[in-house]
């Protein structure tokens, strides 16, 4: 029986990427309290200067910096789906906290996978290069790739380059585009467009057979308006007493 969206994987597990990623968008959105809010320091002043430059009010401030959570947290999840997919293709499996992302079967290919081309700094890649030539030096018939899926161009070439001041090369650690990953492992010239254009029927499709996804409120915004009222301080005052209060000088804030 011929597969109903993509040729290079199985429907179910196409279905079952979309439905792995679709718990993360739904952990994500899930209540996000003031605890869990606070969890990483909120930059105040940044805060400061986005309500007065982009001319927001504190309620739809804070909001956004809600959203701007929740996005980070899924942004981390779309690199996962990716790899999820490129295990599925024959021949490939996925890392799970192994060192790598994606290795063949036969051990001819290691691969790390960012989904976007500047999640990197100088410290990172060089660290990178020398885990990618390790492989190649472990498998000496394997070919090695930092793999950008949001890359700047179309790509498949040697990673060589002046990292933190040292020259790195090797014969077989490679840099590749998304676009040119996919046509690697599924031997389809347009693979990942393939998968851009089964996405829509494929999301409908799996979001038929849920159940009515519940809506999520987000207490945070409640609880904090609750006690700077009691305070009498301003919400982005609350919020700043609320996570600096230790700093010198913060302890006035009113």
């Amino acid at each position: 029986m011929a597969n109903k969206y993509l040729n290079f994987i199985t429907d179910e597990h196409l279905l079952n990427c979309i439905e792995n990623l679709h718990k993360s968008y739904l952990k994500a959105k899930a209540n996000v309290s003031k605890k869990k809010f606070y969890k990483n320091k909120i930059d105040t002043i940044k805060l400061t200067f986005d309500s007065k430059f982009n001319d927001l009010d504190e309620e739809t401030l804070i909001k956004t910096e809600i959203n701007r959570q929740i996005d980070k947290s899924i942004n981390n999840s779309i690199g996962t789906f990716h790899e999820q997919i490129l295990g599925g293709i024959s021949g490939y499996e996925i890392g799970n906290l192994s060192g790598f992302d994606i290795k063949a079967s036969n051990d001819t290919l290691f691969a790390d996978i960012k989904n976007k081309h500047n999640t990197m700094n100088s410290s990172s890649a060089e660290s990178l290069f020398q885990k990618l030539a390790k492989y190649a030096d472990t498998y000496k018939q394997a070919n090695c790739y930092l793999v950008q899926i949001l890359a700047k161009n179309s790509f498949n070439e040697k990673w060589f380059g002046e990292i933190n001041g040292k020259e790195y090369s090797h014969s077989r650690v490679y840099k590749i585009s998304g676009d040119q990953f996919y046509k690697l492992l599924s031997g389809q010239e347009d693979a990942l467009f393939q998968l851009y254009s089964v996405l829509p029927k494929a999301i409908t499709d799996y979001l038929k057979k849920q159940q009515n996804e519940k809506s999520h409120t987000n207490s945070a915004l409640e609880e904090i308006s609750t006690s700077s009222s009691q305070t009498k301080r301003t919400i982005l005052n609350e919020i700043t007493f609320e996570n600096f209060s230790y700093y010198l000088g913060f302890d006035k804030l009113k």
